[in-house]
């Protein structure tokens, strides 16, 4: 299997290199989605380099070129703890950029938070139902019950792993449903909210970001045919663009055909 021309694969020297580059290609898509007269719609991922590159916008001399004003920030998934555990991901990304930037308030979106103290399985599923109500109230009336994002940032887990779909799971399986609970996480916490494969697909573009060597034989599998059962994250794929930023280690073990130029 060769790249289609809906999927893109650019390989940077490293994971910081990697983290400001795809920085620097949000802040062009954010601009060019407002030059078009249309507020864009971003979806939002934790991680380490998912964090670092909200951290790389935040210090751009291209921030400005954005009206953050209109913009729509929402989350691909969430941990369902307290709205003030470190671990949450709206916090993280509050820190890193949301805080330091004119945004609506209305415009952003995040997932709900577990009671203080925590929550039980029934929280998080109320929880999910809510922000799947709130997807369906935002999206346009051509969009049946969920925004066509705009750009929807995710990364990955070494097992395939992304948003919260982990391998064979019963969120890798759905598809009717927009946001599920997750339960029983392998990775802490057991219990997240998350998108699933189908909303993540109704993006315009999806652009997973890995960096590691860990993730590189995943990485492989997904892009030559592994079923998205086993590799979650080649299930997600936007409407018009897939693009797979890497950095090197991550790209290490993928076929001649699907390796660019080092840029």
């Amino acid at each position: 299997m060769s790249p289609s021309e809906k999927i893109q694969v650019v390989v940077h020297p490293d994971a910081a290199v990697l983290a400001a580059a795809t920085a620097a290609r949000l802040l062009t898509a954010l601009a060019d989605v407002q030059s078009r007269g249309t507020v864009p719609r971003v979806v939002l991922t934790g991680g380490g380099v998912g964090i670092q590159l909200l951290r790389e916008v935040a210090a751009s001399p291209g921030r400005d070129a954005v009206d953050w004003s209109a913009v729509d920030v929402f989350w691909g998934d969430e941990r369902f703890v307290p709205a003030d555990d470190p671990e949450r991901n709206e916090l993280q990304a509050r820190e890193a950029l949301l805080d330091g930037v004119a945004l609506d308030p209305a415009r952003v979106h995040p997932m709900p938070a577990a009671p203080a103290g925590g929550g039980s399985a029934d929280d998080a599923v109320r929880a999910a139902a809510d922000y799947a109500r709130l997807l369906a109230d935002l999206a346009r009336p051509e969009e049946d019950g969920i925004p066509a994002f705009d750009v929807t940032l995710v990364g990955m887990g070494e097992e395939g792993h992304t948003l919260s779909v982990f391998p064979d799971s019963p969120a890798v399986h759905e598809q009717a449903a927009t946001v599920v609970g997750v339960f029983d996480c392998p990775k802490p916490p057991p219990t997240r909210i998350s998108l699933t494969l189908a909303a993540a697909r109704r993006s315009r573009e999806v652009w997973v970001v890995a960096a590691g060597a860990g993730k590189a034989p995943a990485v492989a599998g997904a892009l030559t045919g592994t079923p998205e059962t086993e590799l979650p994250v080649g299930g997600a794929r936007g409407t018009e663009r897939t693009r797979w930023l890497l950095d090197a280690a991550a790209a290490g073990k993928l076929p001649d055909g699907f390796l660019p130029r080092v840029s």
